[in-house]
């Protein structure tokens, strides 16, 4: 955990952002926060490994996404079950699909997003507040 080690301190906020992100509304800030305190430096280099820090974390949130949306899709067209898909079926999951990538798209900008702004404010405490940590 050495001052500067980006790549470091990037894995140890993603850590904090899963953690906190799986029941906190906007955990990632306090990843970002972790990872941008750690990093030291000055503004641009907690906000650049803040948001280092929420692209690690998307890798395990969008497979766990993944493999929970897989099953759902499967259990839910009949799939699973060994059912045929009703008719109409097709145009409605055309939909479905698009509202995913929606989903996705707004959850990589979400943790990106509140992880830069939190590396920002984790570089802020470090040293311009007398909160020592």
């Amino acid at each position: 955990m050495a001052e500067g080690d980006t790549l470091v301190n990037a894995v140890i906020g993603a850590l904090v952002n899963v953690i906190a992100g799986s029941f906190l509304p906007f955990g990632p800030v306090i990843g970002g926060a972790a990872a941008g305190y750690l990093q030291g430096g000055s503004r641009e280099d907690g906000l650049k490994v803040g948001a280092i820090a929420g692209v690690i974390a998307l890798i395990p949130m969008f497979l766990f996404l993944t493999i929970f949306g897989g099953l759902f899709f499967a259990i839910v067209s009949g799939g699973a079950m060994g059912g045929g898909m009703p008719m109409g079926f097709p145009a409605v999951a055309g939909g479905f699909g698009f509202v995913v990538v929606l989903f996705f798209l707004f959850g990589a900008v979400y943790v990106v997003g509140l992880s830069a702004v939190g590396g920002y404010l984790g570089n802020y405490v470090k040293y311009d507040t007398d909160v020592d940590i």
